[in-house]
């Protein structure tokens, strides 16, 4: 059915100012905007107040599972979220085999729960293709690097051999061509950690070839960030591929203030013809798994073999240190300070003495390893570690984008996952004046649109797919908060995909009009 969009500030993505007006939606795309006249057999939709925008593009989600398995997918479908990049921080379900697939359904219990049997697949294509049978978003999908190195090395901390360098290099390859972005890496997880930059290099020069972009987590973000950073937009030159620096932030006592110097280094590295990008969530806390806190060495061989730690008083005499001396590059190099970690969710919920652990501090290392051994690896956390001045500089980049990183299971999961769009437009446009409501706009459509090569969406322009939001300027906000994290936005009463509306009245509708949005290599653009 056609619809008409009467009277909206028409913000079209662009960065330009907004203008009242109208806009006219036939079979899915945009067919005329402004002065819309009678349109016969039209469906009319009242907009006064409203400013009409592109969807929102989140640039950093974990919802690989959640867009399978939740058709209502509240946490972003309310947001206004239209397209989500997944497969992100180097850890995902594809392509995978038995072996890996196990590892991951443990090691990745905090960041989506503990998914069905048949919840994984052997590549890229087969995964995307369960996505093309309806979701509430539209996904594009990032090689996860650690997943491509489990399949081929295994979990162990070594180098690469030639042979396995070559099979890696292959399965990235088929990834992209199977529809992949680029490729994701999360260099404090095990096994990405694992691999050194001209690894790292060899593997983005195939993604470089692809037309793709390469999005680390890299290895740090509290000491050493900075030279973290630096190896990134080393890999980015060296291998001739386009770089997403993904939950950009500068964290930790140590980085207070620094943010500017994160963005000197992403100006150098623009203007010596590297192509950057960067995404950032709007709050100060991170949200990992507890597990993740450990040294590499502690986990690797994979969850059994680090629970088997746990039980080893020589190894956690070494964890002990590690930690609380000299700091474990799973916590991004810094000392332990349990006083910023705060559990979100357990993995066992059924156990009220877990249960009832959630929202509070951890106390010390005893009861950091009590509740490693009896959740088995799959606690989830909040780490307030992050400074305001730094994520308002680092938002006012001109290469900055917005991804949420929001992890969706947990009892009180980080309430960035169901508020990171109307959050930015609520408390920073509105209430703050750091961002223009224009340009905060084009930060969530048509800045992560090009990055993705989506050619006809993330502007509002006759031709593009008419994948819509429109949302109140004066109420938007997020309705999510540290104490209640899955309170749906406030202010954002339509949102449609292709024209088909799956938030109506402020209210999900049924529709599953989501699909995989495919990156070719051979042009370059994602459809």
């Amino acid at each position: 059915m056609n619809l008409v969009v009467r009277g909206a500030t028409i913000v079209d993505g662009t960065g330009r100012p907004g203008r009242r007006g109208d806009a006219l939606v036939v079979d899915g795309r945009i067919a005329e905007l402004g002065d819309v006249g009678t349109t016969a057999g039209a469906r009319e939709l009242r907009a006064d107040g409203l400013v009409l925008s592109p969807g929102f593009i989140d640039m950093h989600a974990h919802s690989d599972l959640a867009v399978l398995t939740d058709p209502q997918h509240l946490a972003k479908t309310t947001q206004g979220v239209t397209t989500e990049v997944v497969g992100q921080d180097g850890l995902s379900y594809a392509p995978v085999d038995a072996a890996a697939l196990a590892v991951l359904r443990e090691q990745l219990a905090g960041w989506n729960g503990i998914p069905d049997d048949d919840l994984g697949w052997p590549g890229v294509g087969a995964y995307l293709d369960r996505v093309d049978r309806g979701a509430a978003v539209n996904v594009c999908y990032l090689v996860p690097q650690g997943t491509v190195r489990m399949v081929v090395v295994g979990t162990t901390d070594r180098p690469a051999t030639a042979a396995e360098l070559r099979r890696m290099r292959e399965l990235v390859g088929l990834g992209m061509a199977e529809g992949a972005v680029g490729m994701s890496s999360g260099l404090t997880y095990t096994p990405g950690m694992y691999a050194d930059t001209a690894e790292l290099v060899a593997l983005c020069e195939v993604v470089g070839a692809a037309g793709g972009f390469y999005a680390p987590h890299q290895r740090s973000y509290g000491k050493g960030a900075l030279e973290a950073y630096a190896e990134v937009v080393d890999v980015a030159r060296r291998a001739g591929c386009a770089l997403h620096l993904t939950h950009a932030t500068m964290n930790f006592g140590v980085n207070a203030g620094r943010g500017g110097e994160l963005l000197d280094l992403v100006d150098a590295a623009l203007a010596d013809g590297v192509d950057v990008t960067l995404d950032s969530y709007p709050y100060l806390p991170g949200s990992t798994t507890l597990a993740a806190v450990l040294p590499s060495w502690a986990s690797e061989g994979g969850p059994e073999a680090t629970l088997l730690r746990l039980e080893d008083p020589e190894a956690l005499r070494r964890i002990r240190y590690a930690l609380e001396v000299e700091g474990s590059d799973g916590c991004h190099g810094v000392t332990a300070d349990w006083d910023t970690v705060q559990v979100s969710g357990v993995r066992h919920p059924e156990l009220p003495d877990l249960a009832d652990l959630v929202g509070r501090r951890i106390t010390g290392f005893e009861m950091f390893v009590d509740v490693l051994r009896r959740d088995r690896l799959g606690t989830t956390i909040l780490q307030h570690v992050g400074h305001e001045e730094n994520v308002r500089a680092i938002m006012a980049h001109p290469r900055h984008t917005v991804g949420s990183d929001g992890l969706l299971v947990g009892a009180r999961p980080h309430p960035r996952a169901w508020g990171t769009f109307p959050h930015y437009l609520g408390h920073y446009v509105r209430e703050e004046g750091v961002l223009g409501l224009e340009e905060c706009v084009a930060r969530m459509t048509s800045r992560p649109a090009r990055r993705l090569g989506l050619r006809d969406r993330g502007v509002l322009r006759p031709g593009a797919v008419a994948d819509l939001v429109l949302f109140d300027p004066t109420t938007v906000a997020a309705g999510a908060t540290f104490e209640h994290p899955r309170r749906q936005a406030v202010g954002i009463p339509h949102v449609l995909l292709g024209g088909e509306p799956v938030v109506a009245d402020g209210r999900r509708t049924d529709a599953l009009p989501g699909r995989a949005l495919r990156h070719h290599p051979s042009t370059g653009v994602t459809a």
